[in-house]
């Protein structure tokens, strides 16, 4: 129960703002292509500020209590505004109380559907993420690298490349390379190491096409693990997405109560071809 305490003069209150619980910099690193992903990514960058923010908030006293339910009705705001830029049903529909109507009880419901629905969509954006990667074998690891180190070779040698053309192409090997330490290897990463090469000057291309040879060995090796991956598990590319849930299916006053599902179709979204 909410303790009520007298009014106090000294209090003046500071408002919370979208920028106490997220930097400009977290913004811009939040991916544009996957509306579910960046949402989980928002509103997890949004609960550990609130966590930070009301840490060593004294709620023995009003003013306390008071700056304690202004971040929390923050977070609130802010959440919901992000799912109505991600289009994330129910909370896109949902409308941010007043101040005034805004209580302890708000929030911990609020919380609790959140997570609810917080544990659908980590869930079904890791699903996703592997339909989207291939596992990095120490096999296929070490064959990979053998075909980076000779493009590394090929690309120090060549004479057609500016100073900093060629540091750039080496920076873009290093960067693969870096994500070969990583359980499962994300294909676009792929893509772009060979969109990438295949735009450099012709005098890494010389040699027989060795270059050319080299990077079509990584593809090939990759999509053959990629191949191999997915006749080893259960696939649902093909079929509609999870559609998501609430915690309280016969709950008329569920949080956000709404009859479309919000979720983007991605039944059409296919795996990236070798």
């Amino acid at each position: 129960m909410k303790v009520q305490w007298q009014v106090s003069k000294k209090w003046q209150g500071s408002f919370v703002g979208i920028f106490d619980f997220i930097t400009l910099e977290q913004i811009e690193s939040l991916p544009d292509d996957d509306p579910q992903n960046a949402f989980t990514e928002f509103v997890r960058i949004a609960q550990a500020s609130l966590v930070i923010l009301t840490r060593n908030t004294d709620t023995s006293q009003q003013e306390g209590w008071t700056e304690l339910e202004e971040s929390r009705h923050s977070f609130m705001n802010i959440v919901i505004g992000a799912a109505k830029k991600y289009e994330i049903q129910p909370f896109a529909s949902l409308s941010v109380p007043r101040l005034q109507q805004f209580d302890e009880k708000v929030h911990r419901q609020f919380q609790a559907d959140l997570d609810h629905y917080l544990t659908q969509l980590l869930l079904d954006n890791s699903s996703r993420s592997k339909r989207d990667s291939v596992t990095i074998s120490p096999q296929l690891k070490t064959s990979i690298r053998t075909y980076l180190f000779h493009l590394r070779e090929l690309i120090e040698r060549s004479d057609d490349l500016s100073d900093s053309r060629r540091d750039a192409l080496l920076k873009k090997l290093a960067e693969f390379e870096a994500e070969l330490e990583k359980k499962r290897l994300n294909l676009m990463a792929v893509t772009v190491l060979a969109i990438t090469l295949l735009a450099a000057p012709g005098g890494i291309w010389a040699s027989a096409d060795a270059a050319g040879k080299l990077l079509n060995n990584i593809m090939r090796e990759i999509g053959e693990a990629k191949a191999s991956d997915d006749s080893t598990r259960r696939l649902h590319s093909a079929e509609a997405p999870m559609a998501l849930t609430g915690p309280r299916p016969n709950d008329p006053d569920l949080v956000g109560a709404s009859t479309r599902s919000g979720r983007r179709d991605t039944s059409l979204d296919d795996d990236i071809p070798f």
